[in-house]
C-alpha cells in the first residue's frame, strides 16, 4: 500500500500532470479543471482529479527534487496503474536562444547523482522521456500554435542558483549533450517510468537564464506558466 498517498485507486487517473509545487496543482484545478476533487493532502501534497474538456485528468504534485518525485511517481505508477505522467516544472536556461516564459520539451535528463544506483544498483546518468509522449505533446504544440524548444537538460541535487560557481559547474556537463537547460526532478521521473514500464515526460517553463540574467518571483513562478500547462492538458 501506498504511504504517502491516501487518495482511493478510484480517484487517481491513468494520466497525470505532476507539478513540483502543491500550489500549482491548486491553481491548475481552480482555473483549468471542471468538477476538480482533492484526492491527496498526505504532507500537504495536494492531487486534484476533474475533467478537461470531458477528459478525466489527475494533477499531483511531487514536491522538489528527485527524491520526492521518486516517492510520488513509484506510488502513482506501481500503486494506482497509472500510464502516463507528464511534468510540468520550471527550470534555469544555460542557452542563450531562450528566454524567460520559454517552454522546453525534454528529451533526456543527465544528472551527476547516484538515483539510479542507489535504487537498483544501476550506474546510469541518463534517463530519456517517452518518444511516443514526445510526439503526443510535440503534434499538440503544433496544432495549437505554442511555440517550444526540444532538447537535453540537467536534473540537479542542489538548486543551481545558490552554486558558487557556475560557469565551472556548466563546463562539467558532457558537451555532446548540448544541455540547455537545469531543473531538478525528471531524472527520477524518466528512470522509473523505463523500470517500470510507462511513459513519462516533462515540459519546462524557463523562470531564469544565466546569460540573459533574467528572472521571475516565486509569485509569477506560480501562476505565470499556463502556455505549458495548457500544452500538456491538451496533450492528455
Amino acid at each position: 500500500m501506498p504511504i504517502h498517498c491516501n487518495a482511493q485507486k478510484e480517484d487517481i487517473e491513468k494520466k497525470v500532470l505532476m507539478p513540483g509545487d502543491p500550489l500549482r496543482a491548486k491553481y491548475i484545478a481552480e482555473n483549468f479543471l471542471d468538477n476538480a476533487k482533492l484526492v491527496n493532502t498526505v504532507r500537504n501534497m495536494f492531487a486534484y482529479t476533474g475533467s478537461y474538456k470531458g477528459k478525466k485528468v489527475t494533477v499531483f504534485s511531487s514536491g522538489m527534487g528527485m527524491p520526492s518525485m521518486g516517492i510520488y511517481a513509484y506510488e502513482l505508477f506501481k500503486f494506482y496503474d497509472v500510464e502516463q505522467i507528464i511534468r510540468i516544472g520550471s527550470c534555469g536556461s544555460y542557452s542563450e536562444s531562450l528566454n524567460v516564459f520559454d517552454t522546453i520539451l525534454v528529451d533526456s535528463s543527465y544528472t551527476e547523482g547516484n538515483f539510479a544506483y542507489e535504487w537498483n544498483e544501476h550506474d546510469c546518468h541518463i534517463a530519456s522521456s517517452s518518444n511516443e509522449l514526445n510526439t503526443q505533446i510535440e503534434n499538440t504544440a503544433k496544432k495549437i500554435n505554442i511555440p517550444f524548444t526540444r532538447g537535453n537538460t540537467l536534473c540537479n541535487d542542489c538548486f543551481d542558483g545558490y552554486l558558487d560557481n557556475i560557469p565551472k559547474f556548466i563546463d562539467r556537463f558532457p558537451k555532446d549533450l548540448n544541455i540547455i537547460a537545469c531543473e531538478m526532478e525528471a531524472f527520477a521521473l524518466f528512470y522509473l517510468a523505463k523500470c517500470l514500464n510507462k511513459q513519462a515526460s516533462c515540459l519546462l517553463t524557463v523562470v531564469d537564464s544565466f546569460y540573459t540574467k533574467q528572472q521571475i518571483s516565486s509569485e509569477e513562478r506560480e501562476k505565470a506558466l499556463n502556455d505549458m500547462i495548457i500544452l500538456a492538458l491538451e496533450s492528455i
